[in-house]
């Protein structure tokens, strides 16, 4: 019986830290990435429709001065990597912190503002990404 118990924390070691030695999917996967952002959108070609659907509600929306709508989305990550010898542990924390040792925390921001014309499609668009 104790051997079953052994056995059975090994394969569930195994399998954390398996599954904490990639990029998380929702980091790998997220539209709110430099290349995902240029790959997403072009400029007259891009409508409304397909920006809501690739990137979501935006965090806010307005009318500028040309009665033009303008998009702005703004995200952040906080993404937790270990200082080990081999691999690398990623974890990303919405809120809160965390207090462990031997990992390096990192901010990951990305801003984008995107302008409609009076078709609904893109007019211009501007990114700015940072990590700190």
């Amino acid at each position: 019986m104790k051997k079953l118990i052994i056995i059975m924390f090994a394969l569930i070691g195994c399998l954390l830290i398996q599954g904490c030695n990639s990029t998380p999917k929702d980091e790998k996967n997220s539209p709110f990435t430099t290349g995902n952002v240029q790959l997403s959108l072009k400029q007259g070609v891009t409508t409304q429709a397909e920006v809501l659907e690739k990137f979501g509600s935006p965090n806010m929306a307005v009318v500028d001065s040309s009665g033009d709508d303008v998009w702005t989305y703004q995200k952040y990550a906080t993404v937790t990597q270990s200082s080990g010898q081999s691999g690398y542990f990623w974890l990303v924390i919405v809120g809160g912190s965390t207090g462990t040792s031997g990992l390096e925390q990192t901010q990951k921001t990305m801003t984008l503002i995107i302008k409609f014309d009076k078709d609904r499609k893109i007019k211009e668009f501007k990114s700015m990404s940072s990590n700190f």
